[in-house]
């Protein structure tokens, strides 16, 4: 009777053993996968969050480029204008545009890097210095109807060719930022 006391007593433990086991060795896979699903989670989860980002670095780019031409715009309208006894005609909606130039800025600004941020910001200092010297130019009354471009074509000149390399330049800036080579 003893020797099946021991027998059954070995076969209970053994059978417990093979049960610990195998537990065991389901927890330790069990705890792998679950670390696996885990970094794959984070992995998708970054991976979103750069996307995003992207995407919205992307649209403020983008909304900026569209505010400088639309300020680009009325800018060349009123160097266009004939001269006028009526203070400012047409500043308005260049003011408007200029705004509009800053507000997108902001977003630039926000979004980033500081090298995209710094070309935005010699972006907006061309249109301003550019409406600037309209003002100053344009409060002239010398009677005269003829344009300001063609009074002061020298600075009509120099203002579009800072309004291209000025450009030029953000969009140079941008394109390592957004993944795009040249």
């Amino acid at each position: 009777m003893q020797d099946t006391v021991a027998v059954a007593l070995i076969t209970a433990l053994s059978t417990l053993a093979a049960a610990a086991l195998t537990g065991l060795i389901g927890a330790f896979s069990t705890r792998r996968q679950l670390a696996h699903q885990l970094a794959v989670a984070r992995l998708e989860s970054a991976e979103a969050r750069a996307a995003r980002r992207d995407e919205l670095r992307r649209d403020a780019y983008v909304g900026f480029l569209s505010a400088c031409d639309r300020a680009y715009r009325q800018l060349d309208r009123r160097w266009l204008q004939a001269g006028a006894d009526e203070p400012g005609s047409g500043y308005d909606e260049v003011y408007s545009a200029t705004r509009g130039v800053d507000e997108a800025y902001n977003l630039v600004l926000l979004e980033g890097p500081a090298d995209v941020a710094a070309a935005a910001r010699s972006v907006l200092a061309s249109i301003t210095t550019e409406y600037a010297d309209q003002r100053r130019f344009g409060d002239e009354r010398d009677g005269s109807a003829t344009p300001l471009r063609d009074r002061h074509r020298d600075l009509w000149l120099a203002a579009i060719e800072q309004r291209t390399t000025r450009r030029i330049s953000f969009v140079d800036a941008v394109r390592p930022v957004l993944g795009r080579d040249g």
